[in-house]
């Protein structure tokens, strides 16, 4: 099978090149550093042609909602409409649980606006959408400290691992026809707090990990379980402990 890829430089994108790799897939990665940029369309028919499904795995601008939301409605339009004209039977879209449980989150908001557009195309379109991936602790580490301190939002989460992730994808986007949206989980709950504190001594690094109240609805949805997968979730890869033995620990 023929397999493109959106996002494929992505945290997740790049572990769904390399399952779809290694399952014997032919795999194309549609990124600005493979020639192809999806939002304004350039390179994307070329890259097209003959692929049989599509998984986008795109990351947004993740400040202003107007922003965000452009972002992933144009992306996803032309993803739509590019590959209707190739073809392509199925696209397979990558989101967050729990999006449509925290009111007012800008980017939260783009992604439904994404899954929406997604499942109005005229390819037939399903959404996987995972908890906070493991990485996304390091991620907010080398975004938000200030030096020595790193201040981390208190969230209850389930994180499952991107290459999980990535696997994932390849497996709904292969398989049989699947239901409109799955959820995907690793198999422990944790604080982001925690995950955030385990990583930093996993790294060697000197950072004192400060807790930090999200306010409003926001910070009461993530604090009180609104990110946690329902009970028909798929739970799948490693827990925190042994992610963070794994090479994956970037």
């Amino acid at each position: 099978m023929r397999i493109a890829v959106a996002g494929g430089t992505g945290t997740a994108g790049r572990h769904a090149v390399a399952a779809g790799r290694a399952a014997g897939h032919d795999v194309v990665s549609l990124s600005r550093a493979d020639g192809v940029d999806v939002v304004d369309g350039s390179g994307l028919e070329d890259a097209l042609a003959g692929i049989d499904v599509v998984i986008d795995a795109l990351n947004g601008p993740t400040s202003g909602r107007s922003r965000a939301t452009a972002f992933f409605v144009t992306t996803t339009r032309n993803l739509q409409s590019a590959g209707e004209r190739a073809g392509v039977s199925r696209i397979v879209v990558l989101s967050i649980v729990g999006i449509d449980r925290v009111p007012g989150f800008a980017y939260y908001d783009a992604k439904l606006a994404h899954e929406e557009v997604a499942l109005q195309g005229p390819v037939p379109a399903v959404v996987v959408r995972a908890t906070q991936f493991h990485e996304f602790a390091g991620q907010l580490l080398d975004r938000m400290s200030i030096g020595p301190v790193a201040p981390m939002p208190t969230m209850r989460i389930q994180p499952v691992a991107a290459r999980t992730v990535g696997e994932q994808l390849v497996e709904v986007a292969t398989g049989s026809a699947p239901v409109e949206r799955t959820e995907l989980a690793g198999p422990e709950e944790i604080d982001l707090v925690e995950l955030a504190r385990r990583t930093v001594r996993v790294r060697g690094q000197r950072r004192c990990v400060v807790p930090v109240h999200l306010p409003g609805r926001v910070g009461t949805a993530v604090r009180t379980g609104a990110l946690l997968p329902g009970a028909g979730a798929v739970v799948a890869g490693p827990g925190p402990a042994e992610w963070l033995a794994s090479s994956d620990v970037g």
